[in-house]
C-alpha cells in the first residue's frame, strides 16, 4: 500500500492507486457534561470542575444528545451516494453515544439500515493530557505553572504534558488509522464519530497543513461536519466545520 500522506500531497504518481473511500465524513461527538462544566469553570476562572469519572466515561449533555439527533437527520438527507455506510468511531462513552443517536436517527428516517456497521477504534480517542487532565485553564496556571510556561513555549503541536500526548502523537495515530480505514473502505462512504483534537489532526494529515497553518484553524465545534471527498487520487476537502445542521430551523 502506497504510503497515505505523500499520496494525498500529489507525489508517487506511478505507484499503484491507493485505495481510499468515496467520501469521508468527520464529526466531533455532541457537547457532552464535561463540556458544560469545562465552559462554566472557566467563565468564572474557577480551579476545579464536578467530574469524578474517567475521561473515557463522560456521557453526552441533553443538548449533545439533540445534536446527535441533529446529525443523524443531516446524515439521512444526504444523496444517497454519500450516506456513510459504515462508521468507525472512538471508544469513548460521549463519542459511541453520538453514533448510536445519530444512526437510529438516520435508519428511522429509512437512510441507513439500524444494522449498519460501528467499528470502535482507540486511535480516534481523545487526546490524553497526562498530570493536567481535568484542570482549568487557570488550575494548570496555579498547579503546574513550570507546564504552563513549556506549553506555551512549545505550541500545541508539539508540547506534550507528563504522561499525555502532544498533537503530533494524535496526529501518528491517525495517520494509523486512516491507513486502515482507506485500505478496508475503499469506495464506500465513511463517518468518523471522534473528538476535536482528533478530527484536527485528520485535517492536519490529509490537507498537509503547516504548523502555522494549523494553529489558525478553529476550534472544531460539537456535531459539526467536514468532508473530503475522493478525486483525482487524493481525498479533497470539500467542507469544514459546518455547523448550519444544528440550526434548530435546520
Amino acid at each position: 500500500m502506497a504510503e497515505l500522506g505523500t499520496t494525498l500531497n500529489g507525489q508517487h504518481r506511478s505507484t499503484p492507486a491507493l485505495r481510499l473511500p468515496s467520501v469521508l465524513i468527520a464529526t466531533r461527538h455532541g457537547e457532552s457534561t464535561a463540556n458544560v462544566e469545562f465552559a462554566l469553570a472557566e467563565a468564572a476562572g474557577a480551579l476545579s470542575v464536578p467530574i469524578n469519572c474517567r475521561d473515557a466515561d463522560i456521557p453526552l449533555s441533553m443538548q449533545g444528545q439533540q445534536q446527535a439527533h441533529a446529525l443523524g437527520r443531516w446524515w439521512a438527507a444526504l444523496p444517497a451516494g454519500d450516506r456513510p455506510r459504515s462508521v468507525w468511531c472512538s471508544p469513548y462513552v460521549r463519542t459511541t453515544e453520538t453514533a448510536r443517536i445519530a444512526l437510529a436517527q438516520a435508519a428511522g428516517l429509512g437512510a441507513v439500515p439500524i444494522s449498519l456497521t460501528v467499528r470502535y477504534d482507540e486511535r480516534l480517542r481523545d487526546r490524553e493530557l497526562g498530570i493536567l487532565e481535568m484542570l482549568t485553564a487557570a488550575a494548570i496556571e496555579a498547579k503546574h505553572p513550570e507546564e504552563a510556561a513549556r506549553r506555551r513555549k512549545m505550541g500545541e503541536l508539539y508540547y506534550r504534558p507528563p504522561g499525555g500526548e502532544s498533537w503530533s502523537d494524535v496526529a501518528l495515530r491517525v495517520r494509523s488509522c486512516l491507513r486502515d480505514l482507506c485500505e478496508q473502505e475503499d469506495g464506500n462512504p465513511v463517518l468518523v464519530v471522534a473528538h476535536d483534537c482528533t478530527v484536527l489532526m485528520l485535517r492536519h494529515v490529509l490537507d498537509r497543513l503547516t504548523e502555522p497553518q494549523l494553529l489558525a484553524v478553529e476550534q472544531v465545534a460539537n456535531c459539526s461536519t467536514s468532508v473530503w471527498r475522493t478525486e483525482g487520487g487524493r481525498l479533497r476537502p470539500e467542507r469544514w466545520n459546518s455547523t448550519g445542521h444544528l440550526e434548530p430551523d435546520a
